[in-house]
C-alpha cells in the first residue's frame, strides 16, 4: 500500500515538473557569459536544451587572440585593460636584446660580468654572482627559458648601460609599437614595490609579434630543458605548453601575487601562427587551458591562404610620344591572406592593366592593379608599376624618328 501511495506522488511530481518546465531551463546572455569564465575546461550541460561551447572557456581576467601575419585579433575579453604582466613583460626585454644583436650593437658570443644590481634581483633567477662572466646567448637563454630576473638585467644593462636606459628604450619601442596603454617600471616584471607597471593583452600581443620577426629567439622558446655553468644550472622552460601542444613556438609565462597566472603562448600549423595572451589567471593550470582553449579555436575557424594572380610577368605597356615604345612592368608579390577555414574557393584575383601609357613615365609609375577579393569583398589591392623610366620625345627626338620613317619607306 505504501509503495503505491509513494508511486502515485513521485508520478504527480513528475508530471508537474514537465508542465511548469516544457522547454527546458533557459539561461540570459550574461548567465551564459558568467559559465564561460567560471566552468571548467569540458562542455558545461545546464540541460538538455542548454549546452554551452567548450572551445572559448576562459578563466581569466584578459585575453587576446591574434594572427601574427596581419595583426587581425580575432578574440578577446578585456583586451584593453591596464593589468600587471609579470615576467610576460621580459618579451619587450628580450625584443630589444634580439634587435641589438640584428643590428650589430652586441653578439651572442659577447662575454658580460655581471653587476652588484643585476645580481641583487629577486624572483626566479640563476643565482649571478657579482664579477661573474656569461655570454650574451648564455643570459638570453636563461631568460627565455627560466625567466631569470638577474639575466635579464643583465642584459638590459650590457645593452643600454644601465638597468633605467633600458626600460626607457623599452617604453619607447613601445610607443613604436601602438601600445597605448603600456608603462614598463623596470625590464622583469616584479611588481611588489610598484603600481604603475601595467599593460594590456592586447599590448602584450603585439610586442609578442613584433617578437616572432626574429627567427633566432624561437631555438630558445621552444626548448623543454637546458643547462648552464657547464651542466651545473639546469633551466626548465616555464611554459608548460613546450611539452603538451601541437605547434607550439613560445614564448613567455608571468606570475606574481598581483599579476595572477600570465602567458603569451603562440603556435603555428598550416603556415598560420597565433598568439594567444592571458592575464590574470588565478592558477597556472587555468591560464594554459584558456591558452590552449584559445590557439584550438583559432585553428579550428581560421586559415592562411596566398592567392595567386595571373602571370603576366613577361607583358610590356605601350609608351605614347615616348623615347621608347614599351616599358616593362614591376609585379607585385602577393600577401597571405586570412580567412575562414573552408573559404578558399570564394577568392578570385583580378587583375588590370593599361594597354598604353603617355610619356613621361616615372620609374615606378603605376601602371595597373592586382585585386584580392572574397566573394564581393575586397581583401587586398596591389599596384603594377613601371621598371623604369621613360622620357618623352623632344623637337629633335621627333624629327630624327620622322627622318628614319621616311628613309625606311624609300628603302621599300
Amino acid at each position: 500500500m505504501k509503495r503505491k501511495i509513494l508511486c502515485v506522488i513521485l508520478t504527480a511530481a513528475i508530471m508537474l515538473t514537465v508542465m511548469i518546465f516544457p522547454k527546458g531551463i533557459e539561461i540570459s546572455a550574461e548567465e551564459e557569459k558568467s559559465l564561460r569564465s567560471t566552468a571548467g575546461s569540458q562542455a558545461v550541460t545546464v540541460d538538455a536544451s542548454v549546452t554551452v561551447d567548450a572551445q572559448l572557456m576562459t578563466y581569466a581576467k584578459a585575453v587576446a587572440l591574434m594572427e601574427k601575419s596581419t595583426g587581425k585579433l580575432l578574440y578577446a575579453e578585456n583586451e584593453n585593460e591596464r593589468l600587471y604582466p609579470a615576467s610576460v613583460t621580459k618579451i619587450m626585454s628580450i625584443l630589444l636584446v634580439c634587435e641589438a644583436i640584428d643590428s650589430g650593437k652586441i653578439k651572442l658570443s659577447d662575454t658580460v660580468e655581471c653587476s652588484d644590481n643585476a645580481a641583487s634581483k629577486g624572483g626566479s633567477q640563476i643565482w649571478l654572482e657579482p664579477g661573474e662572466q656569461m655570454t650574451v646567448e648564455e643570459l638570453l637563454k636563461a631568460a627565455c627559458i627560466y625567466s631569470a630576473n638577474d639575466a635579464c638585467t643583465l642584459l638590459g644593462e650590457y645593452v643600454c648601460g644601465s638597468e633605467q636606459a633600458f626600460v626607457s628604450a623599452m617604453n619607447s619601442r613601445a610607443k613604436e609599437l601602438g601600445m597605448e596603454n603600456t608603462n614598463f617600471d623596470n625590464c622583469t616584471g616584479l611588481d611588489d614595490t610598484t603600481e604603475t607597471h601595467l599593460t594590456t593583452a592586447y599590448d602584450i600581443a603585439l610586442m609578442s609579434r613584433e617578437l616572432l620577426k626574429h627567427d633566432v629567439i624561437r631555438q630558445y622558446t621552444t626548448t623543454w630543458m637546458d643547462t648552464l655553468r657547464n651542466g651545473e644550472t639546469q633551466l626548465v622552460n616555464t611554459n608548460k605548453l613546450v611539452r603538451s601542444y601541437n605547434g607550439i613556438t613560445g614564448l613567455k609565462t608571468g606570475t606574481t601575487e598581483k599579476a595572477g597566472c600570465c602567458v603569451s603562448a603562440t603556435a603555428e600549423r598550416n603556415g598560420m601562427e597565433l598568439i594567444a595572451v592571458v592575464l590574470g589567471s588565478e592558477n597556472s593550470n587555468d591560464r594554459f587551458t584558456t591558452a590552449s582553449n584559445l590557439l584550438d579555436w583559432g585553428f579550428a575557424n581560421y586559415e592562411i591562404f596566398t592567392p595567386e594572380a595571373e602571370d603576366i610577368s613577361g607583358k610590356t605597356v605601350k609608351v605614347l610620344k615616348g623615347k621608347e615604345q614599351y616599358v616593362d612592368i614591376i609585379l607585385p608579390q602577393l600577401s597571405p591572406v586570412l580567412i575562414n577555414k573552408g573559404q578558399s574557393g570564394e577568392i578570385t584575383v583580378k587583375t588590370e592593366l593599361a594597354d598604353a601609357v603617355e610619356a613621361p613615365v616615372e620609374e615606378n609609375q603605376i601602371l595597373g592593379k592586382i585585386s584580392v577579393f572574397i566573394g564581393e569583398q575586397l581583401l587586398d589591392e596591389y599596384d603594377i608599376k613601371a621598371e623604369n623610366y621613360v622620357p618623352g620625345l623632344n623637337f629633335f627626338d621627333a624629327f630624327l624618328k620622322l627622318l628614319s620613317s621616311f628613309s625606311l619607306q624609300r628603302n621599300r
